[in-house]
């Protein structure tokens, strides 16, 4: 059973339903108690199996949870107004560096040394 698809499963799970279902009657009808029933090998691997379809299943609802989530969050930073780089660099250039501000004032420091 490594189906990957919910379909798939869920057909799985209705199919192994039905024959516990079958494998519990024909118990019941040789006189079985429901504790010897519950002991019988075939009637535990049955209830294994749905048990592994059951978390299978669970398994497949996480995944589309998430990948619905992800889609949300993706959808939104695309509809968010976007930061232009462009303008950052602009801003930088109109401002003196710290350089251009050291020689300024080591050249202010000079012509009033001189005066």
């Amino acid at each position: 059973m490594p189906s990957k698809s919910k379909a798939a499963r869920l057909n799985q799970k209705d199919s192994l339903e039905n024959k516990l279902e079958q494998r519990l009657t024909v118990l019941a009808e040789k006189g079985l108690k429901p504790g010897e029933i519950s002991k019988d090998a075939n009637v535990r691997g049955i209830r294994a199996k749905i048990r592994e379809t059951n978390a299978r299943l669970t398994a497949i609802s996480a995944l589309e949870k998430k990948a619905e989530e992800m889609a949300r969050i993706k959808a939104e930073k695309e509809a968010a107004p976007k930061e232009e780089k462009g303008k950052k660099k602009k801003e930088e250039a109109a401002e003196t560096s710290k350089r251009q501000k050291k020689k300024k004032k080591k050249k202010e420091g000079k012509g009033k040394g001189e005066s």
